[in-house]
């Protein structure tokens, strides 16, 4: 039952509307028809509500920098559909994508299993990273932990828990102590866990879990153990304390200050990598961190005027993004896009992003405009007419535009060279708003 890209397609989207099913019993019946092949591969299995992304980037980057052929499994996807599964920096190819599903589709059917979208994409991942021999999959979960499909997995390496806040509260629980034991569901007897700094009730979770399971637990407190020698725009340097000395001169080019606590979980990370005998010097771990990318994320696509697009769609991403604008961009003018999904707290996320800005100022052409959109092709898309009715609590100059493409055109309308484009929200927009912007400017 081979099927080409295009049935592919057509298949992946019958079972997107299946919707999000957490548990493992598919993936179990689905694996084990598949030869259980996730059980041949090391793996470095991260959870958490935010940093996941520039975690895997920053270890995947310096792994391949060490010469190792690293998989990469990550969603939701941002430019396209096949950035999800990759080896390095490079896309799985179509051909290998609809062979890989085809082997999915097969097994699923012989074992009538009713597998989600999702379900199935983990399969072919874990079939691509076994064809490929790869020498290390990092492995990013879709939803929380525990019951989450990437969990089919026995044995990982280590186990990293990125920064835990309040999120998907309906699915996960509405205390961070109930999303935190989803979380730590990934840590596994035999593992190494490695945590970003936490709230206490986070940390407390994850060390009893840690310690019923006799997990070595590393929690890395950039606060504590990093000195900051450059914060920019376009990234930052930085030195770390560890128990082996001082690591001196660790540069990265994703801007934003959170990007150092991301860059110090998974530098710990490599470093217990090394402990179990990776070959990773100290030139290739800087160059890993230098070289590292995270595409949609505070990313700047253009100049005069200033267009940033940046995937924050809960609180902690909103806090992060303000903290950005607040830094580099206080004293310019700003016209935000925004469209967000009707599950999120967006109340929220507007209010962090948008009530320190310039909403009353006298003068139009010097005030702060916020245009929302909806969100393509998504039934979890919130109506841009209903967003704006929020935003308007933060900021009285907004517009409600009805597509991707009419929110850019506005936006460049009423920009000048000096002011600063904001894009921000579900990632589900942001490739569709990038091809928008490279039609209007021509690059």
């Amino acid at each position: 039952m081979s099927m080409n890209y295009r049935e592919t397609e057509e298949y992946s989207e019958e079972l997107s509307k299946r919707g999000s099913v957490l548990g493992l019993r598919n993936m179990e019946v689905l694996m084990h028809a598949l030869s259980d092949v996730q059980d041949t591969l090391k793996i470095i299995h991260i959870a958490g509500t935010n940093g996941k992304g520039s975690v895997a980037s920053f270890l995947s980057s310096v792994l391949s920098c060490g010469g190792y052929k690293v998989g990469v499994y990550s969603s939701p996807a941002v430019f396209s559909p096949l950035e999800i599964i990759r080896i390095g920096k490079k896309n799985i190819s179509k051909a290998d994508y609809a062979e890989c599903m085809s082997y999915v589709r097969e097994a699923s059917e012989k074992e009538s299993i009713p597998v989600t979208l999702f379900e199935a994409q983990t399969a072919a991942a874990f079939l691509y990273f076994a064809q490929k021999s790869c020498d290390m999959v990092i492995l990013e979960c879709g939803l929380g932990g525990a019951e989450d499909a990437t969990n089919i997995i026995k044995a990982p390496l280590i186990s990293v828990i990125t920064t835990v806040s309040l999120d998907h509260t309906q699915i996960l629980g509405k205390t961070l102590e109930e999303i935190a034991s989803k979380k730590a569901g990934i840590i596994k007897q035999g593992c190494v866990c490695v945590s970003s700094y936490q709230d206490d009730e986070v940390l407390k979770v994850l060390s009893k879990k840690c310690s019923d399971l006799s997990v070595p637990l590393v929690v890395a407190d950039a606060d504590r153990d990093v000195q900051v020698i450059l914060s920019d725009r376009e990234g930052s340097v930085f030195k770390a304390d560890t128990p082996e000395g001082i690591f001196e001169n660790i540069q990265i080019k994703l801007p934003g200050s959170h990007q150092i606590q991301n860059a110090f979980t998974a530098f710990l990370v490599i470093r217990e990598l090394k402990k179990l005998g990776y070959d990773l010097t100290d030139d290739t771990i800087r160059k890993g961190f230098k070289t590292a990318v995270n595409p949609g994320r505070l990313e700047k696509i253009h100049d005069a005027p200033t267009v940033i697009i940046d995937g924050a769609h809960n609180p902690d991403g909103a806090l992060a993004l303000r903290e950005y604008v607040n830094t580099y961009f206080k004293n310019k003018r700003k016209i935000y896009l925004t469209g967000v999904f009707a599950d999120k707290d967006y109340d929220t996320v507007m209010r962090y992003v948008l009530g320190t800005g310039s909403s009353e100022a006298s003068d139009p052409g010097k005030q702060d405009m916020v245009i929302t959109l909806h969100t393509p092709f998504n039934d979890r898309a919130l109506n841009s007419n209903e967003l704006a009715q929020t935003v308007l609590k933060y900021n009285s100059c907004v517009t409600a535009a009805a597509c991707v493409e009419e929110a850019v055109e506005l936006a460049f309308l009423s920009a000048s060279k000096k002011d600063v484009i904001i894009c921000f929200g579900s990632l589900s927009f942001l490739g569709r708003l990038k091809n928008a912007v490279k039609k209007i400017t021509g690059n």
